[in-house]
């Protein structure tokens, strides 16, 4: 089964408060959907047009697994928790293999 992928690029964070509810709610809404964060606030090089700020990249067991995950009452839960406090850009992308 290929995998799915959540990432996620963080262009600024206007509200430390509504960002960290937002990480209480989602990390175990995350868990509970069979996401596994594998890179989260560590150094990053960005080149070209990347953005050196926060990135997040979660693994699912599945494409359809990562999309069905986002769309968890638990994860609406946590993104209505983080409403504008950040721009961001979020991705789920399928795997290769």
């Amino acid at each position: 089964m290929v995998k799915g992928y959540w990432v996620s690029v963080y262009r600024t964070i206007s509200d430390p408060e509504k960002l960290a509810a937002y990480n209480k709610l989602a990390g175990p809404a995350v868990k509970a959907a069979g996401g596994r964060t594998l890179a989260r606030d560590g150094r990053i090089v960005a080149h070209d047009a990347g953005i050196a700020e926060r990135t997040v990249l979660i693994e699912f067991d599945s494409f359809e697994q990562a999309v069905a995950a986002h769309a968890s009452a638990a994860y609406q839960e946590a993104l209505a928790a983080l409403a504008d406090g950040v721009e961001r850009d979020f991705r789920i992308v399928e795997g290769l293999d």
